[in-house]
């Protein structure tokens, strides 16, 4: 058996220990966590928890399961002596945050350590959201830190997404133009169509790779704000497939699905200076769904 075991953080806030189980270990599976919990093989501070045990602020857990992370459950997509992108899991936040949890930088350390024992700890350049899966870049050193932080920060580095959606947009292509304010008590967005004080504007460029109930589109970021294609495409009547914050719950209920379709599938660069031989690059991945 496997033990993979982790302290929760004292200033958690009490709620129930499963969901907080998922968010400490993202790279095991949810059946693997699940299968553990049902068969009492997770420990909190000693004694044996099921689904609906609550978490302790400070207790030590413990779960047991023959399932071992897979080595590359962190792929690298692309390394050099300046920059390192990988391939971020779902469920993996970009940095630390009230709910606890393994942050992407340390398991782009890990994965990084497995080809360079001497390696230095990464820099994250720019987020996903926790439930966004996709490609991130990290730099290496503080030059590239800061070279690469200003080329994000003036569009100099293209993202492109895959994600599905509920039905299939009209026009097939499309560029949406609006105003994004953000409610950082509630943590979500809204979008407005006109100018509006704390609204900032937002673009997003849409073509449709596959139509259905569940379209398949390709995404374009011009801009790059919280939640901006999630909310976009939920304004416009077709929410992201897995979305209960924007979308449909009755509508991921009958589809059955957990997760958020929404993957960072594509980075290229159009920089000047010394890190303008990354223009030569299109760093690619493809999304689990």
């Amino acid at each position: 058996m496997k033990l993979y075991t982790f302290t929760i953080p004292e200033e958690l806030e009490s709620g129930r220990l499963y969901p907080l189980v998922r968010r400490m270990l993202p790279l095991l599976p949810e059946h693997v966590i699940r299968e553990a919990f049902d068969k009492r093989d997770v420990k909190q501070n000693g004694q044996r928890c099921g689904r609906d045990a609550k978490a302790v602020p400070g207790a030590e857990v413990r779960l047991y399961t023959p399932y071992e992370e897979e080595a590359a459950a962190v792929p690298i997509v692309y390394v050099d002596e300046n920059i390192l992108v990988v391939h971020k899991p779902a469920g993996v936040s970009c940095q630390a945050d009230a709910k606890g949890g393994v942050t992407i930088e340390a398991l782009a350390y890990r994965a990084l350590l497995a080809k360079e024992p001497d390696a230095a700890c990464p820099v994250v350049c720019h987020r996903l959201d926790n439930r966004t899966e996709g490609l991130l870049l990290l730099a290496r050193n503080k030059e590239a830190q800061a070279a690469m932080e200003e080329a994000f920060y003036h569009h100099l580095i293209r993202k492109r997404y895959i994600c599905l959606v509920r039905g299939t947009p009209e026009p097939k292509e499309r560029t949406l133009r609006a105003y994004l304010r953000k409610d950082a008590e509630k943590a979500r967005v809204q979008v407005l169509r006109h100018e509006a004080p704390g609204a900032l504007p937002i673009i997003t460029e849409y073509r449709v790779a596959e139509a259905g109930e569940c379209a398949r589109l390709v995404v374009t970021l011009h801009t790059g704000r919280t939640h901006q294609i999630r909310a976009q495409m939920a304004a416009i009547g077709h929410p992201l497939l897995g979305d209960d914050l924007y979308g449909d719950r009755a509508f991921n209920k009958q589809h059955k699905t957990r997760k958020l379709m929404l993957c960072a599938t594509e980075l290229r660069f159009a920089l000047e200076g010394p890190f303008s031989y990354l223009n030569e690059l299109k760093l690619t991945t493809k999304p689990s769904f």
